[in-house]
């Protein structure tokens, strides 16, 4: 039965070609009065064609509807496209009224944003017959039409014109979404609605697609993205966090930690994480398992938590010898360190921290799942403020920058014998890009040099012996390493103001010259051009030395804590530190060969300062009371001291020179290793340095070293 649309719609149809039809049987001589009569018989056919496509749409139309008719009686009919398009731009309306605030009622995401085509033309069935709307424009800027031709409007307009984020395309909207714009003369109602893409993350309207990209940007350094939708994403994510963030999952040494989608921008992220500073977490850990073989349990404090990471691999690898805290000034840090200890089964102990109340069972924290590996406690407070209140027997400093306002306190309450380690990050101070920062900072005159990556270490050092003696406090080297992204100096403090006078003494000025990049440091009554052993000063106009620092004149590495360091980077599988270590106890040594064993004959007594340092093999005989490190008598530790005084092999030479920076000009010079060789054959202490892989550590001086690459260095041949 034909329903009153589809009868007029047949009528007409058969009307138009009966008209058709007559036209064509007009004598066409009588159009020849016409300026085109051709143009008028093509109109005519065209008029023919189309009458006749139409009346085919009709027909099929007519199926389609007793088709409809015929579902229609056997259950009630879905609501239209068009219904459920218009109710989605009325809830739009009311939800986005400016482009700035977002969506606070709207949970589901708008029509626009999908992601693949079939979602699309999901929104319109495109294999009923009739007309048409679309979806995404109103009825006023694009009329009503066939399946086709609506197919073809949804592919060339809405899909390609998007902004695509995590997978998700937000097509181009002409709903009426957002305000009229106003006309030329000011009136609103008579302006016209623009056409715009919604957030896929807040949901606020924006015009232009070069906005729309800036504004996800913004997202994205702020942890936000797609999952703040409900459940009406179709992209899968990670857990999500309470405020709308998805986390990731990492796991370095055996312990899992959440991430969030910014954690590589520390100026936009409380919860920074750095990927490349692997090595220093596992030498920073080595020198803490080293410590805890002296005495146990240990009181460490990570004072810059962060994610977390580092204290959860002391507490989940070390156990029982330790008993960290971690704290952050950040309540998102808190909360992600929290649930990183939940992730890991580790309990947390405290919170607020008001007092230091007891570990274990009996103190405050919260439970995990099963029985928990270790206990560390989470503390929400100001760095400076925790160094001052509780002591501590290792220390961490790793604050984004440098960490010079942080060493007051450190060294105010570290424990006699205890280790503090320093991560520098402000490499462009410390690599001489900013010399007053530098100034401001460490107090130290520096210039750019061949040596500057040891240049940074020494002052790093200066400015911690400083600090150690306002604190009646002396400091020992452990270890000072400088690669590209960080300078990290482990010290053992030591109290008293005679080690502190101790210490202070190693505090000298360098004179280096500008020419030949020499270098000494400054004895106390020499003048500056007699130090330097080069004779540019005499032989060039003008000032050719100038004093840098003040600086650390003595060494930055013990061999002894770095044997035991190897050992136990070998005992926790750390593979990619270990080659690191190995070289950094031949720098020690200054020497190129180097039987490094790893079995108890490496495990004996180490003499540090005057202090010895009982360790595994040692401990085992002796009693329990004797397990930490104790100083030995006054007259042993003179002893001990007098003698390190007068060796001065113990010291490695400081600085080293780089081959290719007094490579001699037209000459092949010899391999690193054999240059060496020849060296140590010529009776020069020499060995490689970690600081630059081209460079040698050796007691020569600089006409010296010279001398020996030029004997063993060869002409360039020359091509003809």
């Amino acid at each position: 039965m034909l329903t009153g649309d589809t009868f007029i719609t047949t009528l007409c149809c058969h009307l138009l070609v009966g008209v058709a039809w007559l036209l064509v049987a007009i004598d066409v001589s009588k159009l020849r009065s016409l300026r085109n009569p051709r143009t008028t018989e093509h109109i005519l056919l065209m008029l023919l064609s189309l009458a006749m496509a139409e009346l085919k749409e009709a027909e099929a139309a007519q199926l389609h509807q007793e088709d409809a008719d015929i579902k229609h009686e056997d259950g009630e009919a879905a609501p239209s496209v068009g219904d459920q398009a218009a109710e989605q731009a009325v809830k739009s309306e009311a939800a986005e009224d400016s482009d700035d605030k977002p969506s606070t009622t709207t949970t589901e995401r708008h029509i626009s944003i999908q992601t693949k085509l079939e979602g699309l033309e999901g929104l319109v069935d495109l294999n009923g017959a009739g007309r048409k709307s679309c979806p995404l424009c109103p009825e006023e800027k694009f009329k009503a039409c066939y399946s086709h031709k609506l197919r073809r409007h949804l592919q060339n307009l809405h899909w390609k014109v998007y902004v695509e984020f995590e997978g998700q395309r937000m097509c181009i909207c002409h709903l009426p979404c957002r305000n009229l714009k106003p006309s030329l003369s000011g009136d609103q109602a008579s302006g016209r609605h623009v056409a715009h893409y919604h957030c896929v993350v807040c949901s606020v309207t924006i015009a232009r697609k070069t906005d729309m990209i800036s504004h996800l940007k913004r997202h994205v350094n702020k942890g936000e993205t797609e999952a703040s939708y409900s459940g009406s994403s179709d992209v899968p994510f990670e857990e999500p966090a309470p405020s709308g963030q998805a986390y990731e999952i990492m796991k370095e040494l055996g312990t899992n930690v959440q991430l969030l989608p910014n954690h590589t921008t520390p100026q936009k992220s409380d919860t920074y994480f750095n990927r490349k500073m692997k090595t220093n977490r596992q030498l920073v850990f080595c020198s803490l398992a080293v410590l805890t073989q002296e005495r146990n349990p240990l009181e460490c404090l990570d004072a810059f938590g962060a994610t977390g990471i580092m204290g959860l691999q002391w507490a989940k690898h070390l156990h029982n010898a330790v008993k960290v805290t971690i704290t952050d000034i950040n309540d998102t840090c808190i909360k992600m360190i929290k649930e990183n200890c939940e992730l890991n089964h580790i309990r947390v102990d405290g919170g607020s921290r008001g007092s230091r109340g007891p570990r274990g069972p009996d103190g405050a924290g919260s439970e995990v799942e099963g029985a928990p590996i270790a206990t560390v406690e989470v503390v929400k407070m100001d760095a400076n403020v925790t160094m001052h209140m509780w002591p501590f027997d290792y220390i961490h400093l790793d604050p984004f920058g440098t960490a010079v306002n942080y060493l007051d306190a450190a060294f105010r309450n570290v424990r006699n014998l205890g280790i503090i380690s320093v991560t520098s990050t402000d490499t462009g101070s410390l690599y001489s890009k900013s010399p007053n920062v530098t100034l401001r900072h460490y107090g130290c005159h520096i210039v750019r040099t061949e040596y500057y990556k040891e240049l940074a270490a020494r002052m790093v050092v200066a400015t911690m012996a400083r600090a150690a003696a306002r604190c009646n406090k002396g400091i020992e080297v452990l270890l000072a390493v400088a690669l590209e992204h960080f300078v990290l100096v482990v010290v053992r403090v030591l109290r008293g103001p005679t080690q502190a006078d101790e210490s202070a003494k190693k505090l000298r000025k360098l004179v280096h010259c500008q020419w030949c990049e020499e270098r000494v440091f400054l004895k106390l009554g020499n003048m500056v051009d007699d130090t330097l052993p080069c004779n540019c000063h005499g032989s060039l106009p003008g000032r050719t030395a100038v004093q840098l620092g003040p600086l650390w004149s003595g060494p930055l590495f013990n061999t002894g804590f770095l044997r035991r360091m190897l050992l136990a980077a070998v005992q926790h599988s750390m593979d990619d530190i270990q080659a690191l270590v190995k070289n950094l106890i031949c720098e020690s040594d200054c020497t190129t060969l180097k039987s490094l064993v790893h079995g108890p004959a490496a495990l004996t007594n180490q003499v540090e300062c005057g202090v010895v340092i009982k360790t595994l093999q040692s401990g085992a005989e002796s009693g329990p009371a004797e397990q930490s490190g104790k100083r030995k008598t006054a007259e042993e530790s003179g002893n001990v001291l007098k003698k390190m005084k007068s060796d001065g092999s113990l010291d490695h030479p400081p600085f080293y020179y780089s081959i290719h920076r007094h490579s001699i000009r037209g000459m092949n010079m010899p391999k690193l290793n054999k240059f060496l060789q020849y060296l140590t054959e010529a009776g020069f202490k020499v060995s490689r340095t970690h600081f630059d892989p081209t460079g040698v550590r050796t007691d020569a001086t600089l006409e010296q070293f010279k001398s020996v690459l030029t004997k063993y260095s060869v002409p360039t041949e020359k091509t003809v």
